[in-house]
């Protein structure tokens, strides 16, 4: 996924740039491609006029609900009290003909918007290559995820990735030691022998998982697996990857051991935690260990991504690679 700075009204150009170029190197064609463009133009120039500038961050989707290209557009501005009005059109609140979140919603196979006031906006726009906006349900992923470089880096240093099974949901965040080339390269080695193994019980797993990563530098790794037939989560760590349980009831933190994956690992261990519905997050150590979902109304109940979106614009560090992977429960609809 890339960050795309958007501070000033001469980089709306190159937001709508870089997104069409993403969307074509996704197999978009033209006028899919255009689509892509326009979403991203209306995007940036939103942050300009309403949010006091911010961030357009823009990567690939591949989940059950399709496959193609999202958007992100995240700002600290004054935020909006009642978006559901604001996005209507011919509102404004900037002198404007006020078409552009119309456009977006129209343009896009999926929108989800969460704002609050003081605290800013995020939109997240999903489109699709090859069929009509209309032409689908909008319908509700059970994961999403944030993964965002360093800034100055290339390439992102973590990984991550979900595999369904029949009783939910296993997931994996991998963070390759330092940043850069062969940082990335150790966490897609992971996602690759995780993908491999994932039937296996955790334990297992991530004995391959360290066993297949000697030739690389390392990296922290973690593992969880949404039982809810069995109403529970297992949960296995080694490194600095952090797991929570978000529930009506709070957040459970749960316990990742000391080592690095490929290089020294004690005994692999997993443990079981209770779990009636509600989100599984996942960090790296890019993020704050502070972040709190209780500072935003109802995000708990919005898209996975966009929900990780928020915690990184707010919690991010901005001194590593980051990466926030947010499941979903059947609880939280």
């Amino acid at each position: 996924m890339i960050r795309i700075p958007v501070t000033d009204p001469s980089q709306v150009a190159e937001a709508r740039r870089r997104a069409a170029e993403l969307a074509e190197a996704g197999g978009f064609g033209e006028t899919d491609a255009g689509r892509v463009a326009l979403v991203a133009t209306e995007m940036a120039t939103n942050l300009i006029k309403h949010g006091g500038g911010g961030d357009l961050l823009a990567g690939s989707y591949a989940d059950p609900t399709g496959t193609g290209i999202e958007l992100i557009a995240l700002d600290q501005g004054a935020g909006m009290g009642r978006p559901q009005d604001c996005i209507a059109d011919g509102y404004s609140s900037a002198g404007t003909a006020g078409h552009g979140f119309g456009a977006i919603i129209r343009q896009s196979h999926f929108v989800d918007i969460g704002s609050w006031l003081g605290l800013g906006t995020a939109v997240l726009a999903r489109l699709e290559a090859g069929t009509p906006p209309t032409s689908k349900p909008k319908l509700q992923a059970a994961y999403g995820a944030v993964s965002v470089a360093l800034p100055g880096e290339d390439v992102c240093g973590d990984s991550w990735s979900v595999v369904p099974e029949a009783q939910g949901l296993c997931l994996l965040a991998a963070d390759g030691l330092g940043h850069g080339p062969n940082a990335a390269a150790a966490a897609v080695q992971a996602v690759r022998l995780f993908r491999g193994h994932s039937g296996h019980r955790i334990p297992t797993i991530l004995e391959y998982i360290h066993g297949g990563m000697r030739s690389t530098r390392g990296a922290a790794i973690a593992i969880a697996r949404l039982d809810e037939a069995a109403g529970k989560v297992e949960f296995g760590g080694v490194g600095n990857i952090a797991g929570a349980i978000v529930s009506d009831t709070g957040v459970k933190r749960m316990v990742s051991l000391a080592g690095t994956a490929g290089h020294n690992m004690r005994t692999a261990q997993s443990f079981d935690y209770p779990f009636n519905g509600g989100l599984v997050l996942m960090h790296s150590d890019g993020l704050s260990t502070g972040w709190s979902l209780e500072r935003y109304p109802g995000l708990a109940h919005a898209h996975p991504t966009l929900i990780a979106s928020v915690l990184f614009r707010d919690y991010w560090r901005q001194r590593d690679d980051v990466t926030v992977l947010v499941a979903r429960g059947a609880g939280v609809t």
